[in-house]
């Protein structure tokens, strides 16, 4: 066990002094990319346990990721936390409201398919702006600011690597099995004894568990929320990430991630149609490699990663 856990830990060992290079060497502007790189990392993987791994279509992380933001965030400001050695607490609990919200949500529409669970997914994401947008207990309108900026490239590295191991080892477990049966073929998994429901409303639930973790770490990173980051498009990101990236490939969104949120930047010479250029390159990446980067295969042996038996 512990042989197995050393890599990871040594890994999160190194974040900090890590953090604390790049903080000399690099400017703010590039510290903050790379920090938001590792956020949609979070997000990216978490979705793909959903879309890629399990074969549902869920339109709604954006949804998860302002439930944790908001309430690690008023987590922070109602204990009065200042210290990073705190922060663990205020994300947990942003998580575990993510979760619960993914619980409520999953029970009732996982029992639905295709393109009626995206637009029942889709509309819980806007219930809950909406109802953040009209909430004054969290800003309302004019957003919540005075958040402690407690969270930095350490932090939001941690959170990643932790994402993305664990997610690793649910996909590549006895367990993960049932979850790409799910997405091979319902009905043949359900005849093979395969309690297809629980294992999507499972799947649900701990998707939304890491992007409410990504949203807590971007609230105290950027200190301030409005629900103009949550909306409709952002889940769209979200998904393109995973669709690009390589359905059921965690290695694929982690790369996906890195791309997409560095491209925008590196157009910004194109101005007013830099957004044009970025729709054009992805149709054309899309056009060329239609399955993903990397077609659902991992860039690392999973063996490394985990003891348990593969799919």
């Amino acid at each position: 066990m512990i042989r197995r856990n050393l890599p990871v830990l040594l890994v999160l060992l190194a974040l900090w002094p890590l953090d604390w290079a790049l903080g000399r060497a690099l400017n703010a502007y590039y510290v903050q990319i790379i920090v938001l790189i590792g956020i949609n990392v979070i997000l990216a993987t978490s979705l793909n346990l959903i879309n890629g791994v399990t074969g549902q279509f869920s339109l709604g992380h954006a949804g998860f990721l302002a439930i944790g933001a908001y309430a690690s965030a008023a987590t922070t400001l109602r204990l009065g936390i200042d210290s990073t050695a705190l922060l663990p607490v205020s994300l947990l609990v942003g998580a575990a409201a993510a979760a619960l919200a993914g619980l409520a949500v999953g029970i009732p529409t996982l029992r639905l398919r295709g393109d009626y669970l995206a637009i029942a997914t889709l509309g819980f994401g806007e219930i809950i702006r909406v109802v953040i947008l009209n909430t004054d207990a969290v800003g309302g309108a004019r957003g919540l600011g005075g958040i402690p900026v407690l969270a930095g490239f350490g932090s939001v590295y941690a959170g990643a690597v932790l994402c993305v191991v664990a997610l690793w080892r649910v996909m590549y477990s006895q367990r993960g099995a049932a979850f790409f049966a799910i997405r091979e073929d319902e009905v043949a998994a359900a005849a093979m004894g395969i309690d297809t429901t629980r294992y999507k409303i499972l799947a649900f639930v701990i998707g939304a568990f890491w992007a409410g973790l990504a949203g807590g770490l971007l609230a105290h990173f950027i200190g301030y929320l409005h629900t103009n980051s949550f909306t409709f498009l952002r889940s769209v990101e979200i998904v393109v990430m995973v669709v690009l990236g390589g359905l059921g490939s965690l290695t694929g969104c982690v790369l996906a991630a890195a791309i997409l949120t560095v491209l925008p930047e590196l157009l910004r010479f194109g101005a007013e149609y830099r957004m044009v250029l970025y729709a054009l390159l992805l149709i054309a990446i899309m056009l060329t490699r239609p399955s993903g980067l990397l077609g659902g295969r991992e860039i690392l042996p999973w063996r490394s990663w985990n003891s348990t038996p593969a799919r």
